[in-house]
């Protein structure tokens, strides 16, 4: 039960905001009915009863003894039990009963001590009820016979005050001497002599009384038998001795000795010694030589139990006349005892947020040794987070040095040594094992910084792409995460709608089919939140990659395949094997492989006659032109991109085979294009300017659509958007499908020198209108690194011009 008062006590003190430095004192007679009202301990101090009955007022002790009860209604402090001072306190001259008057909400003490005041409820008492003495019958007046005194467990004036005997009697008086350690030296005074032919025996009333009001008093019977010629009683060296034992002194070892001296011979000169009746041998733990007077310990002693012993020893010589002496036997304190810790308040767990100097429990310490041995110093263990401060006598606290952090350490073991002072010393160790409680000061984190998933164009609605994942190092709800999109900027109003996170496990999924061709990459941003009050939350960037499939057949570009009718190239009969008559040009809106065109001759009027380079598509003789040869060719060439499964398209063509012209035409065109080369000299440089002022221009408007497109892609935009498929096929020209432009001559009979680039007349007119514009940028940009073809095309332009 003084254990779980003490759990009790420990959950009540703690985060005492105060202690009062002065107890509060009372004073109560023993003996008190249970249910006694000692005083009003709320009015003194300074509450009302309605605040004891709200804070839970209780009463709480260090050694666990309820001796008295608080009533939360009044405010009234009354008797828990009779309480008897001489059980509890002995024959000290003072006894205070401590306790503390505990409150909550908020936590306080107050140190409640009680005063015990002594009543007359004990009457004196003899050793015995009957004390015989042998009186020589030659005994003078004023012989003393010493009797042992009476014994009264009150204490100051309801102790005992005096003996007495009746007046009728003649023969003996009374006589009391005060002696060290407050007790008596009594003796019966022989007032005449007696005679044992008159009177052999004499019966007389020894009454012992006390100070209290009204008086008690004990009664001995006093039996004197009259002898006859020994007249010398044993008489002591010493009427009190004082004798000091160790407490754990082995059994035989000796106290002291008395003496006692009688000058009578034979006889009644010889002395025995013997303690008096007050308690039985048996019961002490020493026994005396009864002829030498030695007395030794029977038994080990307790300083903690009885720190004093008060024996009276009997000389009695052969005659029967005896002396009385008193003997106290002090022991002497060892320290055998170890330091106790009796924890009144601890408070487990800890909030992680506690703030430094926070009371975490509160205890006492006590050593039943004395003195030295009952020094006692309190420390903590290789600890930096807590710290002791003594609270008052022998209390300590222990309070909170740092912040605390559960992430780095979730529980703390606090161990305090309690030592004495003693040689060698004794301890005790008390450990307080601390819990730390969760306090969601953590925000989740990413396992990576940012996240790349893959997904293939035209995917199945609600595909799984990958996975995010985050940690917090809280505790339970503080610690659970979930996940939601984020627009990318505040100024977005919502996430993009065709990705979603799954909030439980992360998992990433998109909610519908996507086009490479138009978006190549997606950008959001993902929040992890925990469930904290309040929560906390970490972004991610996920960069979705889409991936191209070969969904795109190629496009032929030249010759247009629209058209009607379609154009023909002409090939002169004096061509070589191996002149180029046209270039099949097609581009593919895929990427990578998928993008990679090859040429096939499919069919053709004469399959022998021209040959399709399968990297570059170009047509080229592979014979020269017989006259056996059909004027009119066509031919059937097949675009394969390299994708899985390839794609295809075709492309027709139609070739006239000019047999009749001759090498013969060729100077009189070749004079009327000189008669005009002088004026178109001057538009040419003019165009030149021009052209070349367009370019950097065109460059400078390029780079600030790519920054512009840079700064969106940051954004989380789409990188791509979603141009037209034109520009698309544009940029894949670009990357490597187109050639670079090239100018080729073949003689034509008169009239025909407009033809002098063959490979522009096909592809300009036949180019839409929305394409050309980024058909011939790309031929400008390739006539800036070749400074030739640069001149041909301008030439050519002005030459085609109205």
């Amino acid at each position: 039960m003084a254990s779980a008062r003490q759990v009790l006590c420990l959950c009540a003190l703690l985060c005492v905001p105060r202690v009062r430095c002065e107890p509060i004192r009372y004073s109560v007679a023993e003996e008190g009915e249970s249910g006694s009202v000692v005083a009003n301990v709320a009015e003194d101090a300074g509450l009302t009863p309605a605040q004891l009955s709200a804070r839970r007022a209780r009463i709480a002790s260090a050694d666990g003894r309820q001796h008295f009860r608080l009533e939360r209604a009044t405010g009234r402090l009354v008797l828990a039990e009779r309480l008897d001072r001489e059980e509890m306190c002995g024959r000290s001259l003072t006894c205070t009963l401590a306790f503390e008057l505990l409150l909550e909400n908020p936590l306080q003490f107050f140190r409640v001590e009680v005063a015990v005041e002594d009543v007359n409820d004990h009457s004196p008492v003899f050793p015995g009820e009957r004390v015989t003495f042998k009186i020589p019958e030659s005994s003078n007046p004023g012989l003393r016979f010493p009797v042992e005194a009476a014994q009264d467990l009150d204490v100051g004036s309801n102790s005992l005050q005096a003996y007495t005997i009746p007046p009728e009697n003649e023969y003996f008086s009374v006589s009391s001497e005060n002696l060290a350690e407050g007790n008596k030296y009594i003796e019966l005074v022989l007032e005449k002599p007696v005679d044992r032919e008159e009177q052999p025996e004499l019966l007389l009333s020894l009454i012992a009384t006390d100070g209290g009001s009204p008086p008690r008093s004990g009664t001995t019977q006093i039996h004197i038998i009259v002898l006859d010629a020994n007249d010398n009683a044993p008489t002591f060296t010493q009427k009190l001795y004082i004798g000091r034992i160790l407490e754990n002194a082995p059994a035989g070892s000796v106290v002291l000795s008395v003496v006692a001296n009688d000058p009578d011979l034979g006889l009644n000169g010889d002395i025995s010694y013997t303690f008096s009746q007050a308690v039985s041998e048996s019961q002490l733990p020493f026994t005396i030589d009864d002829r030498s007077g030695e007395i030794c310990v029977t038994k080990p002693l307790d300083f903690e139990t009885t720190q004093k012993h008060e024996l009276s020893v009997l000389a009695i010589d052969g005659g029967g006349l005896s002396g009385m002496c008193n003997i106290v036997v002090e022991v002497v304190d060892m320290n055998d005892n170890a330091p106790e810790v009796v924890v009144s308040s601890f408070s487990s767990p800890l909030p992680e947020n506690t703030e430094p100097g926070t009371l975490v429990a509160l205890f006492a310490v006590r050593d039943r040794d004395s003195g030295v041995n009952g020094e006692i110093s309190c420390a903590l263990e290789d600890q930096v987070f807590f710290s002791l401060r003594p609270a008052y006598k022998n209390y300590y606290e222990l309070v909170t040095m740092s912040t605390l952090d559960r992430e780095e350490t979730a529980q703390y073991l606090v161990v305090i040594t309690a030592a004495d002072a003693g040689s060698p010393p004794l301890t005790t160790t008390q450990t307080f094992t601390v819990d730390i409680s969760d306090v969601n000061d953590n925000a989740p984190i990413f396992n990576q910084t940012s996240y790349t998933m893959f997904v293939r164009e035209n995917n199945i609605p609600g595909v799984l792409v990958g996975a995010i994942s985050a940690a917090d190092s809280d505790a339970g709800p503080n610690a659970k995460v979930t996940y939601s999109l984020r627009p990318v900027y505040p100024a977005e109003q919502d996430p993009c709608s065709c990705i979603s996170v799954n909030s439980e496990n992360g998992h990433v999924f998109v909610l519908r089919p996507l086009d490479y061709e138009q978006v190549r990459q997606l950008e959001v941003l993902v929040s992890a939140t925990d469930a904290g009050s309040p929560p906390l939350s970490t972004n991610v960037t996920v960069r979705l990659l889409v991936v191209d499939e070969n969904d795109n057949a190629p496009l032929v570009l030249h010759p247009a395949q629209d058209s009607s009718p379609p154009s023909s190239e002409l090939v002169p009969a004096s061509a070589e094997v191996g002149d180029l008559v046209t270039k099949v040009v097609a581009v593919d809106a895929d990427s990578g492989q998928n993008s990679w065109l090859s040429f096939h001759l499919l069919r053709a009027t004469d399959p022998g006659l021209f040959a399709v380079g399968s990297q570059n598509g170009e047509v080229r003789l592979r014979r020269p032109v017989t006259e056996r040869d059909a004027v009119k060719q066509k031919l059937e060439v097949l675009v394969r991109d390299n994708g899985q499964p390839p794609l295809s398209a075709t492309a027709a063509l139609s070739v006239l085979l000019l047999k009749g012209l001759s090498q013969e035409h060729l100077p009189q065109q070749e004079l009327a294009v000189q008669d005009e080369d002088s004026s178109l000299t001057i538009y040419l440089i003019v165009s030149l300017v021009f052209v070349s002022l367009l370019f950097l221009t065109s460059v400078a408007a390029f780079v600030a659509c790519k920054v512009f497109k840079r700064k969106e892609l940051k954004g989380g935009h789409m990188l791509y958007g979603t141009g037209n498929l034109q520009s698309s096929l544009a940029a894949g020209a670009a990357a490597g499908t187109l050639p670079h432009a090239y100018c080729y001559e073949i003689n034509l009979t008169t009239g025909s020198g407009n033809s002098e680039f063959k490979f522009l007349k096909p592809i300009l007119p036949s180019v839409p209108p929305q394409h050309s514009g980024t058909v011939f940028l790309r031929m400008l940009t390739s006539s800036f690194f070749f400074p030739f073809s640069f001149l041909c095309v301008f030439k050519h332009c002005l030459m085609n011009s109205p």
